[in-house]
């Protein structure tokens, strides 16, 4: 498919882009539609995943003269013209008796791919090797491979870890921003911005050069995360940008498109049938909640329990946030190195009015954590969750915040097997009582950050042997875990539990060999 090279002109700078290719839905309109909403397939992601036979305006062609006829038949038609992707993108059968060093070990390499695509597939080549997490996730995922590539270093696999960062920076260059994942249908958004994490991480790895050497990657992100702020005006928002009513500038999640996600086609369209907001305002923030990883969780929820209340753009989040901190100081430490002290201290000016401005809507004194801000509602939201701990993480929060957040965590979020989302079980995944590998390592690290080290142990120590535990029993290291039904399988969400699992791996890895546990061989 032809490409055309689009200028974009931004608030912050010029950049080049491509024009973004066709996604599944795009490609077959009505066809796509009927797959979808008649369930040919169980998972919603397998057909936007499906690889055609042929040209798809032939599909296309035939299925407009064959779909009214009497003895048309959908899936016998789909099975003619696609072949679904394996159901399995990862089969692979772990020794136990070897340990979970050696399965996590050999699992870089069942995961790693080399990016190929068949014309017509909703797949985008990627120039350099990539890690996968693996089952349903059969391509790169953005915020999953900071977690992925702290166990890749730790396996001294600094190749993979370098490719990954360049693979990320040739998105950015490609289409302006790193998507959601290397698929059509993920374009339209992002996920939480780690790559100045990832480039600080290949840093430590090479040397400093790097943060020089990815800037102009750096800037292009931020760009993206901060289009149309300028001429924003207070108590307004556009794309990712809130200005807040005494002019602060702060991020929310968000997603170019109001149709509902291909990966989940049908899911969003039942959804819409339950709300009172319009189709295009649900499935916009659907996909907002996509973006920030936590799909999906009561944070989102207006009413705290039910999908169709989501309001995930009406929220100023923490993590975010806390993430855009971080680029805006990456970003000043490399024109530091540069010897451009003027920039340096432009962004550190940037960085220095975020931690004001996010402390003074998202700290709550009333529960003594960080909370998202309903910018719409002008009001702190009442649903606390563990992004509570991304400020201690990223070092914005002063001692006695730190020492609030350390009780708070202590007193509500700790469960057996690590710490809790949230407080709430709505039935959906990024609620109790599951627990996510990326989550543990932030309020681990943002604990330690403050010399809460006796509860960062706790956890740390409670997490790995929730992991190690479940690899006895199943060999298998999986997405997310229950943290407080001894033995019970993690579950809720929109497709079943997943193994493999990239960022399970990663922070697992990375704390083990930080608390100097074995991971002993059964």
């Amino acid at each position: 498919m032809r490409k055309i090279l689009v200028l974009l002109i931004l608030n912050c700078g010029v950049y080049f882009a491509h024009a973004q290719p066709k996604t599944p839905a795009q490609l077959y309109g009505e066809l796509f539609n009927a797959v979808q909403m008649q369930k040919i397939y169980p998972d919603g992601k397998t057909f936007p995943d499906a690889s055609p036979r042929r040209a798809p305006e032939k599909i296309m062609k035939d299925y407009m003269a064959q779909k009214d006829k009497p003895d048309f038949n959908l899936d016998a038609f789909v099975k003619q013209n696609f072949n679904a992707p394996a159901t399995n993108s990862t089969p692979f059968k772990s020794d136990v008796n070897a340990g979970i060093r050696k399965h996590i070990d050999t699992l870089w390499t069942v995961l790693q791919r080399v990016a190929d695509t068949v014309k017509g597939t909703s797949l985008i080549p990627l120039p350099h090797s990539y890690v996968v997490p693996g089952g349903r996730f059969r391509e790169v995922y953005y915020w999953d491979s900071y977690f992925t590539m702290l166990g890749l270093a730790q396996s001294h696999r600094y190749k993979v870890v370098e490719d990954e960062v360049k693979n990320f920076a040739y998105l950015i260059d490609t289409y302006g921003h790193i998507p959601n994942g290397n698929r059509t249908y993920y374009l339209s958004r992002s996920q939480p911005p780690f790559f100045a994490l990832m480039v600080e991480l290949l840093a430590k790895i090479k040397d400093q050069k790097a943060l020089v050497t990815y800037q102009p990657e750096l800037l292009k992100e931020y760009q993206y995360f901060m289009h149309g702020g300028d001429a924003l005006k207070p108590g307004n928002a556009t794309e990712h940008i809130v200005r807040l009513d005494d002019g602060s500038l702060l991020n929310r999640y968000y997603d170019a498109s109001d149709q509902p996600r291909e990966e989940s086609y049908r899911e969003d369209v039942l959804e819409s049938k339950k709300s009172e907001q319009k189709p295009a305002d649900l499935y916009r923030n659907m996909r907002a909640a996509a973006e920030s990883g936590w799909d999906f969780s009561s944070r989102w929820l207006a009413d705290g329990k039910n999908l169709y209340t989501i309001q995930t753009t009406n929220l100023v989040p923490v993590d975010l946030n806390c993430l855009m901190y971080h680029l805006e100081t990456v970003i000043a430490k490399s024109y530091q190195l540069k010897g451009n002290k003027k920039s340096a201290a432009l962004y550190m000016a940037k960085a220095y009015k975020r931690k004001a401005a996010l402390n003074k809507y998202c700290w709550d004194n009333t529960t003594n954590c960080y909370v998202d801000y309903n910018w719409k509602r002008k009001a702190q939201s009442p649903l606390i969750n563990i992004s509570t701990t991304f400020p201690l993480y990223f070092a914005m929060a002063d001692m006695d915040q730190a020492l609030k957040v350390t009780a708070l965590v202590n007193n509500k979020f700790l469960q057996a097997g690590g710490v809790s989302t949230t407080l709430l079980k709505t039935g959906q995944q990024w609620d109790r009582p599951n627990g996510w590998a990326p989550l543990q390592y932030i309020t681990i690290m943002g604990l330690k950050n403050y010399h809460q080290d006796s509860l960062a142990n706790v956890i740390a120590l409670r997490w790995i042997k929730v992991n190690t535990t479940g690899f006895k029993q199943t060999g298998k290291l999986l997405e997310k875990y229950d943290l407080e039904s001894h033995g019970a399988i993690a579950g809720g969400g929109e497709y079943p539990l997943q193994d493999g699992f990239g960022w399970t791996n990663g922070v697992l890895l990375k704390l083990m060999n930080d608390y100097g546990v074995e991971g002993e061989k059964r």
